[in-house]
């Protein structure tokens, strides 16, 4: 069975409404439909790429692209991840038990299952591993770009933007011109970001994941026409790997940009 089929078939309780209505609703006459298999809602990786998301949205409603996501948790985890990021609650599904990844195939990260712990505790542990680069290709990678900044990325704040992160004070994105210039990823402005995801997450980890026994679970990206026809398909390997390109997630979607007449 193709994904397009999987994705057609499946139904999930909708964020907005609490609903268990088809993924695909409202999709259908689209002139394309991103699909966003997300882990855990309070797992860093999706609220990232939903901050980029919501940074593209005019972009994608430009392109006729329809955008539905699918993360784990429940649909208290779900209200409160699209009350942080802005996410629209009514493109937003949850998977208390990651089932639709486990159909996609999608990759169950590090699953060593030490005697005497309990699956969340497990998961625990499967999780820093994998945090420190075991099973998870590129993480250390990424996190030290996030430091180190990219010249390859876009500025990621502001100039006028205040951001709160943590123990931080409030910083504006003035601030990071400082150590690196403007119009591109300064030094520790991702990082930054990626704090602040931390404080959020921290401060409603029960919320946020109500099981944490799919800690590891990964996810995927999936891009398709109006027929149903898969045009791209990314499977998360690793923490802090979530799309092919980091440096800007969306970068995929010019490949697959349609004529605006067509669209």
């Amino acid at each position: 069975m193709n994904s397009y089929t999987i994705l057609a078939q499946t139904q999930r309780q909708r964020v907005s409404d609490g609903e268990t209505v088809p993924l695909l609703t409202g999709g259908d006459r689209a002139a394309q439909t991103l699909v966003l298999v997300w882990p855990q809602l309070g797992d860093f990786d999706s609220l990232e790429y939903a901050w980029w998301v919501q940074r593209g949205a005019e972009t994608l409603h430009q392109r006729g692209i329809a955008v539905r996501a699918v993360g784990i948790g429940d649909r208290s985890s779900g209200q409160k991840f699209c009350d942080y990021t802005g996410f629209p609650p009514e493109h937003l599904f949850v998977d208390q038990t990651a089932a639709l990844h486990r159909e996609l195939g999608l990759y169950q990260g590090l699953t060593l299952k030490p005697p005497g712990l309990k699956p969340g505790q497990a998961a625990w542990l499967n999780l820093m591993l994998m945090c420190a680069g075991i099973k998870s290709p590129g993480t250390l990678r990424e996190v030290l770009r996030g430091y180190t900044g990219d010249r390859s990325a876009p500025q990621l704040i502001g100039d006028d933007e205040v951001v709160k992160a943590g123990p931080l004070p409030p910083l504006t994105g003035k601030a990071f011109d400082i150590v690196g210039g403007k119009g591109f990823q300064r030094p520790i402005e991702l990082a930054t970001l990626r704090l602040r995801n931390m404080t959020e997450v921290l401060s409603h980890w029960g919320t946020y994941v109500p099981n944490a026994a799919y800690l590891t679970q990964r996810g995927g990206t999936l891009l398709f026409d109006a027929d149903g026809q898969l045009l791209y398909e990314y499977c998360d390997r690793g923490i802090l790997g979530f799309a092919e390109t980091m440096a800007n997630p969306l970068a995929f979607l010019e490949k697959y940009a349609l004529n605006p007449a067509r669209a």
